[in-house]
């Protein structure tokens, strides 16, 4: 059933806003095909992130880190395609957008044009002031990340939770704030304490997404491929799995194989 509001054609960022203002809950989930975003659409998410987990999920890398930009836009296009209703947000990946304002500017350009998604996300606070300055100033609407930033896995060396300590949690604070100043429209909070999501999103007036961060952001967000239980192996706390898709597929092909060598598919009624 959904349960989207059927006045509504297009959610855009300012109504993503005005949902926060209100107190009403934001629904976000990644998708990365044309199948699949039709169906995350239909069902009345608001969000739908084209994630550089795609990296993982769609082509079995072990990080975020191997997917190019080329294959964002790829993703991020058959999702566009697909998506009648919800504010389709890209990934900028990693090597895109770090050090350099420029290449930023290029790639979130080359982003939009090219899979016509509506604004783009970035991982980091302070050190990608200029980035995110750069890209807003053309136009283009930004989503920031903060917390656990798996684009700098190697870096942290561990996907355990972020901003417990006093220090860690003040820099993320202070690098939210920087990011609402700046004029991001959003921010994605990623595997830090409850209680630091309910400060931080008390802080901001710009929505907060959360993943592994407690009841209190403004917005939650996971895997689509994990929370539809496709993926199996990955199990952290956070995540609820809604459905055991990889066993229904199973058995269905497993059918399908038993049909096919047992001679009863297809059937007269399936030949022409």
């Amino acid at each position: 059933m959904s349960v989207h509001h059927p006045d509504i054609k297009r959610v855009t960022t300012h109504i993503i806003q005005e949902m926060k203002n209100r107190g009403e809950k934001i629904s976000c989930l990644t998708a990365y095909d044309y199948s699949l975003a039709s169906i995350v659409d239909a069902a009345g998410v608001e969000l739908i992130l084209v994630g550089d987990s795609a990296s993982n999920v769609m082509a079995g890398h072990e990080t975020t880190l191997p997917i190019t930009l080329d294959q964002m836009i790829y993703h991020a296009a058959s999702v566009v395609r697909a998506v009648k209703r919800a504010l389709v947000v890209v990934d900028l990946p990693f090597g895109s957008y770090q050090g350099n304002s420029e290449e930023a500017l290029r790639s979130a350009i080359r982003i939009m044009k090219e899979s016509g998604a509506h604004a783009v996300k970035m991982e980091g606070g302070l050190e990608i002031k200029d980035s995110v300055v750069r890209i807003l100033s053309a136009g283009v609407p930004v989503m920031g990340h903060l917390g656990l930033t798996p684009q700098s896995i190697y870096k942290f060396g561990t996907y355990s939770v972020r901003a417990k300590a006093e220090a860690e949690a003040q820099k993320l604070l202070e690098d939210a704030l920087m990011l609402e100043e700046t004029g991001c429209f959003s921010v994605v909070l990623e595997k830090i304490p409850s209680t630091l999501t309910k400060q931080v999103s008390e802080s901001l007036t710009i929505p907060t997404i959360g993943i592994g961060a407690g009841p209190h952001a403004d917005g939650q967000i996971l895997v689509l491929h994990d929370m539809l239980g496709i993926n199996k192996e990955f199990k952290p706390r956070f995540l609820r799995h809604y459905a055991d898709l990889s066993t229904i597929m199973h058995d269905a092909i497993t059918n399908y194989v038993g049909d096919v060598k047992g001679r009863s598919f297809p059937n007269e009624k399936e030949s022409y």
